[in-house]
């Protein structure tokens, strides 16, 4: 099925591969990695990016799409709305259902706060099902958290908020083993200990996984475990706006069930917002690997509640999405492929980069491979490079792909492709959301009850996050996030429910003169065609 093109670059391919297999690329040097990103990475396409007109971050720089969302129309106006009868009452308010706000309603819940989550989708519809690669601790003798936070701040270009990364850090060890004591099942060895190995960016050895389906599988335990504790669920709601008290305390929110249209007031003594990432926005036309639902709905949300952004212009597009064949366009291709040797190849059969650089740096020279070097492998439909993903076996041993790579395997074998084979083709997708929501180490934000956990928090990974400190950071800022907010509400004392920062935000819009193109948060992509379309 592939191309005349593909097929005449796949011969050199193979025909290199042996020698491809020992070779070993240098690495880049610093100015050499400054230089590429400020070439090709999105992130520094200075057109791409405006700046804020109003709200906490005015002035701050973010993509086009976000801003149209931050300073659009809320989806309350109009709407006759009575705050003091609320349709449900609780202490925890947790608005998500990945693995963040599965986490924070466990913990939540285990310190005995009534607690509810609101998710737009189904719980477990989440970009925590899209992981794959694994989750990072530093929990073996040749490692330590010291050394976790240096590859770490290396990797987000020491941009990352100290206080956040060396709490990520040491809490490391105990979310594994939490985990594992919830059920999650860990490649082991045969004695028992934990398999761990290298990601882009890593000095050690110390990336957890459960085969490439490390999300599913922490998704899977975790949606066990609120179900069996019985906590509330009431999916396919979205939470359109916060209600805040008389003294600007997150006291709840506006949810819209998706299905019938109704609106519904939730009052809660502290709110925890875990909706996850942005990536179905598509920032730059870009493809990406997020789940339905990802469209930085938190954000919104936030920042018209007085909550400040952090590192909103900068996103991570992951080096190696599939951009061969159509069908699948955009999705994940995981980091383990390269740590387990899968060098990625130009057309002309030559390995152009070390395959564990940091996923900028990966992203920036795959698109330079492409745009600027003409080395990019033609599909008909795009271009990109090859992953040579028969490399795993014959330096594992046969047998090795199929057993560490089963996910992968069975997505392209869909489509006739077997990777033990044949390489595959990727190219950069929109992968994850560094930027967010500020808070201090205990979840907060500047506004008062109002917590956040998860991809929608800024700051943790500085401006480029290490693989495997997703799923990290999911669970242990949404572990701390529920037990902060727990804690919290034992002391709150709820005020009279106003919508008043909403129509504050609006006149603010008006002042600045600028008329909203959006309805926001945006809840749901919107891929319908439009016009003549043919």
């Amino acid at each position: 099925m592939f191309t005349p093109e593909m097929l005449e670059s796949l011969k050199k391919v193979e025909a290199n591969r042996s020698a491809n297999i020992a070779l070993e690329p240098r690495r880049m040097t610093a100015e050499e990695k400054d230089a590429l990103l400020a070439q090709f990475h999105p992130d520094y396409k200075t057109e791409s990016f405006e700046a804020l007109k109003v709200g906490p971050n005015k002035g701050d720089k973010v993509p086009h799409e976000l801003a149209a969302l931050l300073q659009g129309n809320s989806r309350v106006l109009g709407l006759d709305l009575d705050l003091n009868a609320p349709d449900y009452d609780v202490d925890v308010l947790v608005i998500g259902g990945g693995g963040a706000g599965a986490s924070a309603a466990i913990e939540a819940d285990e310190a005995g706060a009534k607690v509810m989550i609101a998710t737009k989708l189904r719980l477990g519809d989440a970009n925590t099902m899209m992981a794959e690669g694994g989750i990072q601790a530093a929990d073996k003798p040749n490692d330590s958290p010291a050394i976790h936070y240096l590859d770490a701040m290396g990797g987000g270009h020491y941009a990352n908020v100290p206080e956040l990364l060396r709490k990520l850090v040491m809490d490391a060890p105990g979310a594994i083993q939490w985990l594992n004591q919830l059920g999650v099942e860990f490649d082991k060895a045969p004695d028992g200990t934990m398999i761990t190995t290298h990601g882009g960016g890593t000095s050690r050895k110390r990336m957890h996984a459960a085969a490439d389906y490390s999300g599913a599988e922490i998704m899977r335990t975790l949606r066990d475990e609120v179900l069996n504790r019985g906590i509330p669920v009431v999916d396919f709601t979205s939470a359109i706006e916060l209600i805040l008290d008389d003294e600007g305390k997150a006291a709840g929110a506006v949810l819209l069930n998706m299905e019938t249209g109704e609106h519904l007031i939730a009052r809660a003594k502290t709110v925890i917002i875990a909706t996850g990432g942005a990536g179905r926005l598509h920032y730059q036309g870009f493809p990406t690997s997020n789940h339905y639902g990802a469209t930085a709905d938190g954000l919104i949300l936030g920042y018209r509640a007085g909550a400040q952004l952090l590192y909103a212009d900068t996103l991570q597009y992951h080096p190696t999405g599939a951009a061969y064949p159509e069908q699948i366009f955009g999705a994940l291709v995981t980091e383990k492929v390269r740590s387990m040797g899968a060098k990625l190849i130009n057309k002309d059969g030559q390995a152009f980069m070390h395959p564990l650089e940091t996923r900028d740096v990966a992203a920036a020279s795959i698109i330079r491979e492409c745009k600027e070097r003409g080395e990019g492998v033609s599909t008909g439909e795009g271009e990109g490079v090859w992953l040579d993903t028969p490399m795993i076996d014959q330096i594992h041993g046969e047998g090795t792909l199929e057993k560490r790579l089963p996910g992968m395997l069975r997505m392209y074998s869909k489509y006739d492709i077997d990777i033990r084979k044949v390489p595959i083709v990727v190219y950069p997708t929109l992968h994850y959301q560094n930027g967010g929501l500020k808070i201090t180490p205990d979840g907060m934000t500047a506004v008062s009850g109002l917590f956040v956990a998860g991809e929608a928090v800024g700051g943790i990974h500085g401006r480029n996050r290490l693989m495997g400190n997703s799923l990290l950071d999911v669970i242990v800022f949404g572990r701390q996030a529920g037990i902060s907010a727990a804690k919290a509400c034992k002391d709150v004392h709820l005020g009279k429910p106003t919508l008043e920062h909403v129509n504050k935000f609006m006149a603010e819009l008006k002042a600045a003169g600028i008329e909203p193109t959006e309805e926001s948060p945006k809840l749901l992509p919107h891929y319908a065609r439009t016009g003549d379309a043919k």
